[in-house]
């Protein structure tokens, strides 16, 4: 049962929570088969995107006993991350205003070897989608060139995630030195436009490749979760013909397209 399904989430757009759990419900087929023994992290708006979230790891107390989770070590003690596994679960996320849901590139029970390595294209700035796609295009062109293939999503806000399948034989140190390898060649071909500076005073309007989702306990949006931006924005995927013909943009799909898309 969703309480307060009337509460405004986006406010400009008129969603409430009500909408946002329709959403997930709808959209659970697809997007559990990404989602499933993933740690998540909540990114919860009580009071609606309007005013500020916060971030939410740990449900060890106050959490229903159903609600399936994972004990994971962390510096000075451990954290119970919740897990989706199914749609009841999904719908619990939702109910806590759960807008977003950010997950490890890993799946239980190995949650030391990523099942995927995950790119981030982070523009400084939004008014250059044309140079955008073209550093997609070529990080996808440089993962070919290695024998590996990939597959693109909209962030749902300023960029877009590569993704590389792994067979989860690698630890989270191993990938995190090859994404990082790649992110410096693929910087090294065009470093007008690209570079791995962190600290956007030194990206100089440049697009950051980061590749620091590919750490032990970092995480990445979920695909096909909602994003607590305007429009209720989704990170969907899209098929790299579509990037291409630039027939998407990192918030191309919404909590109000994408089950059209999908259906």
């Amino acid at each position: 049962m969703i309480t307060h399904p009337d509460k405004i989430l986006f406010p400009d757009d008129g969603i409430t929570k009500g909408e946002l759990a329709s959403y997930y419900e709808a959209i659970a087929p697809f997007m559990l088969p990404h989602l499933r023994r993933r740690p998540i992290t909540m990114e919860r708006f009580h009071r609606g995107i309007g005013a500020p979230g916060f971030f939410q790891k740990d449900v060890v107390k106050g959490f229903p006993e159903w609600l399936e989770r994972v004990e994971v070590p962390k510096h000075g003690g451990t954290v119970h991350h919740p897990i989706a596994n199914d749609t009841r679960s999904l719908l619990w996320l939702a109910n806590q205003n759960s807008i977003t849901i950010h997950v490890w590139p890993s799946r239980t029970p190995k949650l030391y070897y990523p099942d995927v390595c995950i790119f981030d294209l982070d523009p400084s700035k939004e008014d250059d989608p044309d140079t955008l796609r073209t550093a997609a295009l070529k990080l996808r062109d440089l993962l070919d060139e290695l024998g590996l293939p990939s597959w693109v999503k909209t962030t749902g806000s300023k960029g877009f995630h590569i993704a590389v399948p792994l067979d989860g034989k690698s630890d989270f140190g191993s990938v995190a030195r090859f994404a990082h390898v790649v992110g410096k060649i693929l910087v090294q071909r065009d470093p007008e436009n690209l570079t791995q500076e962190f600290a956007k005073v030194d990206r100089a309007g440049r697009i950051l490749v980061d590749t620091g989702r590919n750490g032990y306990s970092a995480t990445f949006a979920a695909t096909y979760t909602v994003r607590a931006r305007p429009g209720a924005p989704v990170s969907a995927p899209c098929t790299w013909a579509e990037l291409e013909q630039g027939a998407v943009g990192p918030r191309t799909f919404t909590l109000r397209t994408m089950l059209q898309r999908v259906g």
